[in-house]
């Protein structure tokens, strides 16, 4: 008998017919419901002014792009010189601070401990936005590093929390085999645990970087120039009644391209790396303790 049927039995073939039949229902719903949904955007509309506006898949809502212009504000100023370059700049730094920031909170002195403790609390607390405010205003900086250092800050805090969670949760055998060779707790926390921890919570990190990413759109409200401020300016110049959600379609699948390709490289350098065994990790942490014995 296996293991699955001790807790349940497997349905039987009046059940299984039951439920292909729900799921097919349940799919054409979903499909006629998308379809309507996508009919009703094609319908024309009256405005709270009184002007009657044609459907959305008019050519006339999507004449704007054939304006070299508007791509290139959309993709070069906005998407790639706003959007990635702060995004970009502030993984990196998110990255570097949540190790830091995770050695920190699992450091052995509690004069070390309990204050990264405070401070990481403090700013997985604070909404991204009042940070962004904060340090425009009161460090006096630009919209760019507004952006930046807020994002830095606030992501860096949930992935040193993220990375620490993930070394706890590695068995204490890992690190009684790098003091067994003669490691200090330091050094085998860096070169046993903290690779475990940090491809054991890869999807978790990966997930918080493309929040990251789309965090970057509340880069608007403190003036940066990133995809979503660069829609609403082109919007404004060639009417924001008629051209709104032709843009605003627009900039919500380049979002979903960008972060779903993000994940795809993510998922593809996992895969290419692929995680080590414990005996490959040993084997490096013996290497490194003979040759700084040497």
């Amino acid at each position: 008998m296996s293991a699955a049927n001790v807790l349940y039995d497997a349905p039987g073939p009046k059940i299984r017919r039951l439920s292909l039949g729900l799921s097919v229902l349940i799919g054409l719903g979903v499909v006629a419901l998308l379809g309507w949904f996508i009919w009703r955007l094609g319908q024309p509309r009256t405005t709270v002014n009184g002007a009657v506006l044609t459907g959305l898949w008019d050519p006339s809502r999507w004449d704007i792009f054939e304006d070299p212009r508007v791509w290139e504000g959309l993709l070069i100023r906005g998407l790639l010189m706003g959007t990635l370059r702060a995004a970009a700049l502030a993984a990196v730094l998110a990255l570097i601070l949540g190790t830091i920031l995770c050695f920190a909170r699992s450091a052995r002195s509690a004069w070390i401990r309990v204050p990264t403790t405070i401070i990481l609390e403090f700013f997985r607390g604070m909404p991204v936005l009042l940070m962004m405010l904060f340090i425009l205003l009161a460090m006096k900086t630009g919209g760019y590093w507004a952006v930046v250092l807020a994002l830095t800050v606030y992501n860096g805090a949930i992935i040193g929390e993220a990375l620490r969670a993930g070394i706890a949760s590695l068995p204490r055998g890992q690190r009684e085999a790098g003091l067994s060779l003669g490691l200090t707790s330091t050094t085998s926390k860096l070169i046993i645990e903290f690779p475990q921890a940090f491809r054991q919570m890869l999807p978790i990190i990966v997930a918080q970087l493309v929040v990251l990413l789309k965090d970057t759109s509340l880069g608007y409200v403190v003036a940066y120039q990133e995809i979503l401020r660069v829609s609403y300016t082109l919007k404004d110049f060639y009417g924001s009644t008629r051209y709104s959600f032709s843009i605003f379609l627009v900039v919500l699948v380049t979002y979903l391209v960008v972060n779903f390709s993000l994940s795809t490289l993510a998922r593809w350098l996992a895969k290419r790396s692929g995680p080590k065994t414990q005996a490959m990790i040993v084997a490096d942490a013996n290497l490194s303790a003979t040759q700084t014995q040497v």
